[in-house]
């Protein structure tokens, strides 16, 4: 597979709930465009959600095949990328100890999404060794299976160039085994929660891709529109509109140039117009939704995929911890 790809990609996602339509369309829709494109190994990131949600696991495993159900009803093929879970590939542990040996204390506190984490999450107890280390085993996820390319976000750009300090370090210290992973910036649509913020679960707005219809169509019908449009009959701003920045995500040219026109002469209603909006994301979702039913039929399938997946990940992680081993002389 890998000689037909364009490279090799590792990604994953923290199992902490169900995710919504942001994460949908700010990295999920991607994988499954980069799954015909490149060899991708996606990981139910569960090692990583401890780092910040050690106090309470108890939702952990539900949390993981609830992702995994997500994954697979949103497009994502066990066929065509490996699926696994990052505790089941003991790999990843063994290499985040042994580059732990190599990266300085101080590259991880200068870390900038280290700090804005701390200054955020000021409430919890996260001073923890696991927090602070959170980009070496990041690092160790991308290199146990030498991943020259890695989709992100510009905010984690600078965990990745963490990450290719300690190639260069260690390549340097032993002998050369990795390659330095390269950013494939995501495609990002931005989309507002139904209180006009960015769509967040810890903001308690977001739409989430299991949701039903008729939980969609009620969380649509309260989304803020223009503050400044209080009656049917003013004229409203869609540069302003939340509902109307959904609209470009499940609309194509010719339905946003004709809200816009109608918003602004007050043709059109903030209600009608939520109506066609969601009338859009249910046609959108509906095919998500049958392949989540039935995916939510067969709980042993998704274990199979994971224990599956866990297996062909292992193959390729257990081959780099042997030559991590020789190079380092243990």
């Amino acid at each position: 597979m890998a000689g037909e790809k364009k490279g090799r990609i590792l990604s994953g996602m923290r199992p902490t709930g169900k995710l919504h339509l942001g994460n949908l369309f700010g990295a999920l829709d991607n994988w499954v465009k980069l799954q015909e494109e490149y060899e991708c190994f996606f990981m139910v990131a569960d090692w990583h959600a401890l780092t910040t949600g050690y106090e309470d696991t108890s939702e952990l495993r539900n949390n993981t095949l609830e992702l995994v159900i997500d994954w697979l009803s949103a497009g994502l093929d066990p066929t065509k990328a490996v699926i696994f879970r990052q505790s089941d590939v003991k790999e990843h542990a063994e290499l985040y100890l042994l580059l732990s040996m190599i990266t300085p204390l101080g590259w991880l506190e200068r870390c900038p999404t280290y700090k804005e984490q701390l200054k955020e999450l000021s409430g919890r107890d996260i001073t923890t060794h696991g927090f602070l280390g959170y980009p070496v085993l990041m690092a160790a996820d991308i290199l146990v299976y030498k991943s020259d390319t890695v989709p992100v976000g510009e905010d984690q750009l600078p965990h990745l160039e963490l990450a290719r300090e300690m190639v260069r370090r260690f390549n340097y210290l032993y002998k050369p085994v990795f390659p330095e992973p390269q950013h494939k910036l995501n495609r990002v649509t931005l989309l507002p929660g139904t209180d006009g913020r960015k769509m967040s679960k810890s903001y308690g707005n977001e739409i989430r891709i299991s949701d039903d219809e008729q939980t969609l169509r009620k969380k649509v019908a309260q989304m803020v529109t223009d503050p400044a449009r209080v009656r049917r009959t003013d004229p409203g701003n869609p540069e302003v509109c939340s509902v109307f920045t959904m609209h470009k995500a499940f609309g194509d040219n010719a339905l946003l140039t004709e809200i816009d026109q109608k918003c602004r002469t007050a043709e059109i209603g903030c209600v009608d117009c939520k109506r066609r909006l969601a009338d859009n994301m249910v046609a959108y979702l509906r095919p998500m939704w049958e392949r989540r039913s039935a995916l939510e039929q067969d709980p042993q399938q998704l274990k199979n995929i994971l224990q599956e997946g866990a297996v062909r990940a292992r193959e390729v992680a257990s081959r780099t911890l042997a030559e991590v081993r020789e190079a380092m002389g243990l």
